[in-house]
């Protein structure tokens, strides 16, 4: 069977799968955890598809694992105990009589296609036997170290900030958060910038920029960064943050004096 085909069906699979896991959990956030693991699950089916990927593959595909594993895992400590997502919430009230079948068809029917999409520098990789590794590896894999140090550290600084009792009802603005509001979607998009450098050491890889413009799109356009701001409008101090700090990229800003707060 078509090599690509193959993973499609694969993945339509694993999307029906995580559907049928939320009419039995009654929450659709365990979208957010299939997301991660979503990505691991496609990058070995693919690795073992070819049989030897080479050294070029097994990296895209560590990588990918470290990555998709430790965000499934934050996902599911940070949900634990607690009601359902609020993006998911709002669609279950505003749906109505049509909450199944679009809850199908636009988290997990959608989400499957953007996983794909996103996932292809790596499917592209592991199609391709090439195992000389070049300076487009090289600067890959920093790019995406970067990417991944601004995810890991920004999504532990606001955890620490949630839990502390005397950060209640108050607006984070420290650490990483100081230089751009969203650190963890800027590692998360720079990471897959970082694997389709490494996709462009092989043969057509070029293609595989699809990937990286499609996460970019969707976090900064679409279901990320535009979301989170609205609600975050919601605070008083959001407005004096959104001023003086970078919504995405990291920059050096003044120096001010200001409460932290919750989001």
């Amino acid at each position: 069977m078509n090599y690509y085909l193959t993973l499609i069906l694969v993945l339509f699979a694993y999307m029906n799968f995580w559907f049928v896991i939320s009419l039995l959990k009654k929450r659709n956030d365990v979208a957010d955890i299939a997301w991660g693991l979503g990505f691991v699950l496609m990058a070995w089916t693919s690795y073992f598809l070819v049989g030897d990927s080479g050294i070029r593959g097994l990296l895209a595909n560590i990588l990918v694992s470290i990555w998709g594993l430790r965000l499934a895992w934050y996902i599911y400590t940070r949900n634990k105990n607690k009601d359902e997502d609020y993006r998911y919430l709002a669609w279950r009230n505003e749906w109505g009589k049509w909450f199944y079948l679009r809850s199908y068809a636009q988290v997990y029917l959608l989400q499957g296609f953007f996983l794909f999409l996103i996932v292809l520098p790596v499917l592209i990789i592991n199609k391709v036997t090439e195992s000389s590794l070049g300076a487009p590896d090289v600067l890959g894999i920093t790019i995406w170290i970067i990417g991944f140090y601004f995810e890991v550290v920004g999504d532990a600084q606001l955890a620490r900030f949630i839990k502390n009792p005397a950060n209640k009802g108050k607006l984070m603005q420290s650490g990483l958060w100081a230089f751009t509001r969203h650190p963890n979607y800027f590692g998360e998009v720079t990471q897959w910038w970082g694997l389709w450098l490494i996709c462009l050491s092989v043969s057509g890889g070029w293609i595989g920029i699809i990937g990286p413009i499609t996460i970019t799109l969707l976090i900064l356009k679409v279901s990320g960064i535009p979301m989170l701001e609205k609600k975050m409008a919601e605070h008083p101090d959001f407005a004096e943050y959104k001023q003086r700090v970078s919504v995405f990229f990291p920059m050096m800003i003044k120096k001010h004096e200001s409460q932290n707060s919750e989001r």
